[in-house]
């Protein structure tokens, strides 16, 4: 590491810290030549993710602006910007895993829709109002189906899972009594 001070190469570590939620390392670092003292910063590379938009430009993803997008269909819904910006890390992440490196804005969309649909059923159509360009009131009640099939989706399994849980409660509990 170049010292600041001289620009000399060499310099030893004093100490190391992991800052930012362990997204980087903190170190001290001491001149070997002019004894100075200054801080350097050792973080992961990410490389970059390109965004294929519908009038096939490309630019650089940039999860600040998907942010604002996430916030806006959120307004009033009573979710905390901590889990928005949560919500914007869980999908950069899912980007940062894929092996291609370009993807498109329709991608990107309907992984915020996936979590958004688990999250808040308004924000969900808020941003799908948006996100799919709705023309009229037909969009947004097939949306609305959609997702209401879905929830019964859901609600069917939970169900299920509820009352397999409740024949094991109760062939436990006859278990019991006949060993008594």
């Amino acid at each position: 590491m170049r010292c600041p001070y001289c620009q000399h190469t060499d310099s030893r570590v004093l100490e190391s810290r992991s800052t930012e939620a362990g997204q980087s390392i903190r170190r001290r670092r001491e001149c070997l030549q002019c004894k100075h003292r200054f801080t350097t910063y050792e973080r992961i590379e990410f490389v970059p993710v390109t965004v294929i938009k519908r009038d096939d430009r490309r630019e650089s993803f940039d999860s600040s602006k998907l942010l604002r997008g996430i916030i806006r269909a959120c307004e009033k819904t009573g979710i905390p910007q901590v889990r928005l910006e949560a919500l914007v890390d869980e999908i950069e992440a899912e980007l940062q895993q894929r092996s291609v490196r370009e993807v498109t804005s329709n991608e990107i969309g309907e992984l915020v829709l996936q979590h958004l649909q688990a999250l808040s059923e308004v924000a969900y159509v808020r941003f799908a109002s948006v996100y799919r360009q709705f023309q009229g009131i037909r969009d947004f009640v097939e949306t609305l189906d959609r997702l209401k099939s879905h929830t019964s989706e859901i609600d069917a399994e939970c169900a299920d899972e509820s009352s397999s849980s409740q024949a094991i409660e109760e062939e436990a509990s006859a278990s019991l009594m006949t060993q008594a």
